[in-house]
Protein backbone atom coordinates (compact mmCIF):
# COMPACT_ATOMS: atom_id res chain seq x y z
CA UNK A 1 0.00 0.00 0.00
CA UNK A 2 1.30 3.47 -0.52
CA UNK A 3 2.14 5.27 2.45
CA UNK A 4 -0.58 7.74 3.54
CA UNK A 5 0.54 11.10 3.15
CA UNK A 6 0.70 13.09 6.55
CA UNK A 7 -2.22 16.22 6.85
CA UNK A 8 -1.54 19.41 6.73
CA UNK A 9 -2.80 19.55 10.84
CA UNK A 10 -0.09 16.42 11.58
CA UNK A 11 2.23 18.11 9.99
CA UNK A 12 1.68 21.78 11.51
CA UNK A 13 1.32 19.70 15.30
CA UNK A 14 5.20 18.08 14.33
CA UNK A 15 6.54 21.63 13.20
CA UNK A 16 5.71 23.01 16.34
CA UNK A 17 6.79 20.41 18.71
CA UNK A 18 9.63 21.20 17.04
CA UNK A 19 9.72 24.40 17.51
CA UNK A 20 9.46 23.70 21.14
CA UNK A 21 11.85 20.93 21.83
CA UNK A 22 14.36 23.21 20.23
CA UNK A 23 13.46 25.75 22.87
CA UNK A 24 13.36 23.91 25.47
CA UNK A 25 16.91 22.71 24.01
CA UNK A 26 18.50 26.21 23.92
CA UNK A 27 17.05 27.01 27.47
CA UNK A 28 19.06 24.07 28.47
CA UNK A 29 22.54 24.88 26.46
CA UNK A 30 22.62 28.75 27.87
CA UNK A 31 24.42 29.86 30.88
CA UNK A 32 21.75 32.27 31.42
CA UNK A 33 17.85 32.11 30.63
CA UNK A 34 17.16 33.55 27.19
CA UNK A 35 14.93 35.94 27.28
CA UNK A 36 11.26 35.32 25.97
CA UNK A 37 11.68 37.73 22.86
CA UNK A 38 14.63 35.69 22.08
CA UNK A 39 13.13 32.31 22.14
CA UNK A 40 10.26 33.78 19.97
CA UNK A 41 12.47 34.76 17.49
CA UNK A 42 14.65 31.90 17.28
CA UNK A 43 11.07 29.94 16.76
CA UNK A 44 9.76 32.09 14.34
CA UNK A 45 6.54 33.32 16.25
CA UNK A 46 5.55 36.19 18.12
CA UNK A 47 6.35 36.59 21.74
CA UNK A 48 2.47 35.69 22.93
CA UNK A 49 1.85 33.08 20.50
CA UNK A 50 5.21 31.32 21.43
CA UNK A 51 4.02 31.77 25.15
CA UNK A 52 1.24 29.31 24.76
CA UNK A 53 2.33 27.41 22.65
CA UNK A 54 5.55 26.44 24.80
CA UNK A 55 2.79 26.80 27.88
CA UNK A 56 0.39 23.74 25.87
CA UNK A 57 3.17 21.71 25.50
CA UNK A 58 5.19 21.56 28.62
CA UNK A 59 2.96 22.26 31.15
CA UNK A 60 5.44 25.23 31.75
CA UNK A 61 6.10 28.71 30.80
CA UNK A 62 9.50 29.19 29.38
CA UNK A 63 10.65 30.95 33.02
CA UNK A 64 9.46 27.99 34.68
CA UNK A 65 11.01 25.74 32.48
CA UNK A 66 14.19 27.31 32.88
CA UNK A 67 13.53 28.07 36.69
CA UNK A 68 13.28 24.24 36.82
CA UNK A 69 16.03 23.36 34.65
CA UNK A 70 18.61 25.25 37.07
CA UNK A 71 17.12 23.69 40.08
CA UNK A 72 18.14 20.29 38.47
CA UNK A 73 21.55 21.76 37.76
CA UNK A 74 21.70 23.26 41.47
CA UNK A 75 20.67 19.79 42.71
CA UNK A 76 22.85 17.63 40.79
CA UNK A 77 26.08 19.69 41.77
CA UNK A 78 25.27 20.02 45.43
CA UNK A 79 25.35 15.89 45.23
CA UNK A 80 28.92 15.79 44.77
CA UNK A 81 31.15 15.26 47.69
CA UNK A 82 33.28 18.17 46.85
CA UNK A 83 30.37 20.35 46.34
CA UNK A 84 30.67 24.93 47.56
CA UNK A 85 27.41 25.89 47.66
CA UNK A 86 28.12 29.41 45.47
CA UNK A 87 30.30 27.72 43.36
CA UNK A 88 27.00 24.96 42.30
CA UNK A 89 24.95 28.81 42.23
CA UNK A 90 26.71 30.15 40.09
CA UNK A 91 27.56 27.03 37.70
CA UNK A 92 23.78 26.47 36.90
CA UNK A 93 23.03 29.95 35.88
CA UNK A 94 22.20 32.46 38.88
CA UNK A 95 23.92 35.30 38.55
CA UNK A 96 23.57 36.13 42.26
CA UNK A 97 23.33 34.38 45.22
CA UNK A 98 20.64 36.34 46.53
CA UNK A 99 18.37 35.46 43.85
CA UNK A 100 18.82 32.31 44.00
CA UNK A 101 18.59 31.97 47.92
CA UNK A 102 15.10 33.69 47.95
CA UNK A 103 13.97 30.78 45.91
CA UNK A 104 15.90 28.02 47.35
CA UNK A 105 12.84 26.44 49.53
CA UNK A 106 10.86 26.10 46.28
CA UNK A 107 14.13 24.91 44.63
CA UNK A 108 15.60 22.41 47.47
CA UNK A 109 13.05 21.95 50.03
CA UNK A 110 15.48 23.11 52.05
CA UNK A 111 19.07 25.65 52.32
CA UNK A 112 21.72 24.29 49.62
CA UNK A 113 23.98 23.07 52.79
CA UNK A 114 21.17 21.44 54.28
CA UNK A 115 20.47 19.72 50.92
CA UNK A 116 24.41 19.50 50.40
CA UNK A 117 24.74 17.79 53.93
CA UNK A 118 22.10 15.33 52.85
CA UNK A 119 19.05 17.11 54.70
CA UNK A 120 20.92 17.75 57.83
CA UNK A 121 18.81 20.22 60.38
CA UNK A 122 16.06 19.11 58.09
CA UNK A 123 13.06 17.62 59.78
CA UNK A 124 10.80 15.26 57.94
CA UNK A 125 7.84 13.82 59.64
CA UNK A 126 7.31 9.84 58.61
CA UNK A 127 4.80 7.18 58.97
CA UNK A 128 4.84 3.29 58.53
CA UNK A 129 1.05 2.28 57.43
CA UNK A 130 -0.39 -1.13 56.51
CA UNK A 131 -2.26 -1.60 53.60
CA UNK A 132 -3.81 -4.75 51.15
CA UNK A 133 -0.89 -3.87 49.08
CA UNK A 134 1.85 -4.12 51.93
CA UNK A 135 3.84 -1.27 53.63
CA UNK A 136 3.37 1.99 53.14
CA UNK A 137 5.54 4.81 54.01
CA UNK A 138 4.33 8.11 54.04
CA UNK A 139 6.88 11.67 54.26
CA UNK A 140 6.54 14.95 54.87
CA UNK A 141 8.60 17.68 54.73
CA UNK A 142 7.91 21.53 55.02
CA UNK A 143 6.98 21.89 51.92
CA UNK A 144 4.52 19.06 51.63
CA UNK A 145 4.69 15.18 50.90
CA UNK A 146 7.74 14.32 49.43
CA UNK A 147 8.10 10.40 49.54
CA UNK A 148 4.95 7.65 49.23
CA UNK A 149 6.56 4.13 48.55
CA UNK A 150 5.11 0.81 48.91
CA UNK A 151 6.63 -2.46 49.62
CA UNK A 152 7.36 -5.71 51.45
CA UNK A 153 9.80 -4.71 54.40
CA UNK A 154 8.56 -1.50 56.20
CA UNK A 155 12.20 -1.50 57.70
CA UNK A 156 13.46 -1.16 53.90
CA UNK A 157 11.34 1.78 52.97
CA UNK A 158 12.45 3.35 55.96
CA UNK A 159 16.31 3.13 54.99
CA UNK A 160 15.84 4.21 51.58
CA UNK A 161 14.29 7.37 52.84
CA UNK A 162 17.29 7.69 54.99
CA UNK A 163 19.53 7.11 52.24
CA UNK A 164 17.46 10.49 50.38
CA UNK A 165 17.74 12.34 53.46
CA UNK A 166 21.11 10.85 55.71
CA UNK A 167 21.05 13.62 57.95
CA UNK A 168 17.98 14.77 57.98
CA UNK A 169 15.78 14.29 61.33
CA UNK A 170 13.22 11.88 61.13
CA UNK A 171 10.33 12.05 63.30
CA UNK A 172 7.45 10.89 63.82
CA UNK A 173 4.17 12.60 62.78
CA UNK A 174 1.28 14.51 65.19
CA UNK A 175 -2.00 13.84 65.08
CA UNK A 176 -2.65 16.07 61.82
CA UNK A 177 -0.08 13.92 59.80
CA UNK A 178 -1.11 10.60 60.88
CA UNK A 179 -4.66 11.79 59.31
CA UNK A 180 -2.76 12.82 56.29
CA UNK A 181 -1.73 9.17 55.90
CA UNK A 182 -5.20 7.91 56.53
CA UNK A 183 -6.18 9.72 53.49
CA UNK A 184 -3.09 7.80 51.72
CA UNK A 185 -3.66 4.48 53.02
CA UNK A 186 -7.37 5.60 51.45
CA UNK A 187 -5.82 6.33 48.10
CA UNK A 188 -4.29 3.10 47.55
CA UNK A 189 -7.14 0.84 48.89
CA UNK A 190 -9.80 3.18 46.38
CA UNK A 191 -7.10 4.83 43.88
CA UNK A 192 -9.83 6.26 41.95
CA UNK A 193 -10.75 8.74 44.73
CA UNK A 194 -8.22 11.06 43.38
CA UNK A 195 -7.34 13.19 46.50
CA UNK A 196 -5.20 16.61 47.05
CA UNK A 197 -2.31 16.29 48.71
CA UNK A 198 -0.08 19.28 49.39
CA UNK A 199 3.29 17.89 47.47
CA UNK A 200 6.91 18.54 47.43
CA UNK A 201 7.64 17.90 44.16
CA UNK A 202 11.35 17.63 43.29
CA UNK A 203 13.05 17.09 40.27
CA UNK A 204 14.64 17.93 36.67
CA UNK A 205 12.42 19.91 34.23
CA UNK A 206 11.67 17.39 32.08
CA UNK A 207 10.94 14.86 35.09
CA UNK A 208 8.65 17.56 36.08
CA UNK A 209 6.75 17.50 32.98
CA UNK A 210 6.56 14.17 32.54
CA UNK A 211 4.88 13.96 36.42
CA UNK A 212 2.69 17.05 35.47
CA UNK A 213 1.21 14.74 32.58
CA UNK A 214 0.46 11.26 34.65
CA UNK A 215 -1.69 13.81 37.29
CA UNK A 216 -3.97 14.55 34.28
CA UNK A 217 -4.90 11.10 33.20
CA UNK A 218 -8.02 10.61 34.63
CA UNK A 219 -8.41 6.94 36.91
CA UNK A 220 -9.49 4.43 35.50
CA UNK A 221 -7.74 4.89 32.20
CA UNK A 222 -4.20 4.47 30.97
CA UNK A 223 -1.58 6.01 29.05
CA UNK A 224 1.43 4.70 26.79
CA UNK A 225 4.96 6.05 27.10
CA UNK A 226 4.65 7.09 23.60
CA UNK A 227 1.72 8.81 24.26
CA UNK A 228 2.96 10.96 27.54
CA UNK A 229 5.91 11.67 25.24
CA UNK A 230 3.48 13.42 22.58
CA UNK A 231 1.52 15.34 25.28
CA UNK A 232 4.68 17.05 26.22
CA UNK A 233 5.95 17.87 23.32
CA UNK A 234 8.76 15.52 23.19
CA UNK A 235 7.61 12.74 20.81
CA UNK A 236 11.27 11.20 20.58
CA UNK A 237 11.60 11.17 24.61
CA UNK A 238 10.05 7.86 24.99
CA UNK A 239 12.65 6.10 26.89
CA UNK A 240 13.23 9.47 29.21
CA UNK A 241 9.72 9.54 29.72
CA UNK A 242 9.69 5.64 31.24
CA UNK A 243 13.12 7.19 32.89
CA UNK A 244 10.81 9.93 34.67
CA UNK A 245 8.32 7.57 35.28
CA UNK A 246 10.82 5.08 37.45
CA UNK A 247 12.27 7.91 39.25
CA UNK A 248 9.12 9.23 40.52
CA UNK A 249 9.36 9.03 44.40
CA UNK A 250 5.56 9.85 44.98
CA UNK A 251 3.51 6.90 44.43
CA UNK A 252 -0.67 7.01 43.96
CA UNK A 253 0.09 10.68 44.03
CA UNK A 254 1.60 10.39 40.83
CA UNK A 255 0.05 8.21 39.06
CA UNK A 256 3.00 6.51 37.16
CA UNK A 257 0.97 2.85 37.45
CA UNK A 258 -1.38 4.73 34.51
CA UNK A 259 1.62 4.07 31.99
CA UNK A 260 1.78 1.09 29.82
CA UNK A 261 3.68 -0.04 27.03
CA UNK A 262 2.00 0.51 23.54
CA UNK A 263 0.68 -2.81 23.41
CA UNK A 264 -1.33 -2.10 26.33
CA UNK A 265 0.99 -4.71 28.30
CA UNK A 266 2.36 -3.59 31.80
CA UNK A 267 5.62 -3.13 31.97
CA UNK A 268 8.13 -1.89 35.03
CA UNK A 269 7.03 -0.07 38.03
CA UNK A 270 8.62 1.36 40.99
CA UNK A 271 7.01 -0.99 43.45
CA UNK A 272 6.25 -3.82 41.54
CA UNK A 273 4.30 -4.75 38.68
CA UNK A 274 1.70 -6.41 40.58
CA UNK A 275 0.92 -3.82 42.77
CA UNK A 276 0.60 -1.62 39.24
CA UNK A 277 -2.05 -4.29 37.71
CA UNK A 278 -3.84 -4.54 41.21
CA UNK A 279 -3.89 -0.30 41.45
CA UNK A 280 -5.12 -0.32 37.86
CA UNK A 281 -7.93 -3.08 38.21
CA UNK A 282 -8.65 -1.10 41.15
CA UNK A 283 -9.58 2.23 39.31
CA UNK A 284 -11.03 0.24 36.78
CA UNK A 285 -13.96 -1.46 39.07
CA UNK A 286 -14.37 1.65 40.15
CA UNK A 287 -14.99 3.62 36.69
CA UNK A 288 -17.55 0.73 36.22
Amino acid sequence: MPRTKPTRTAAIADATAARIAAACRRIEGAEQPPSLEALASQAGLSTFHFHRLFKAATGLTPKQYADAHRAGRVRTALARADARVTDAIFDAGFNATGRFYEQADAVLGMTPRQYRAGGVDARIAFAIAQTSLGALLVARSQRGVCAIALGDDPERLLRELQDRFPRAELVGGDAAFERLVAVVVGMVEHPGIGAELPLDVRGTAFQQRVWRALREIPAGETASYAQVAQRIGSPKSVRAVAQACASNTLAIAIPCHRVVRSDGGLSGYRWGVERKRALLEREGASAD
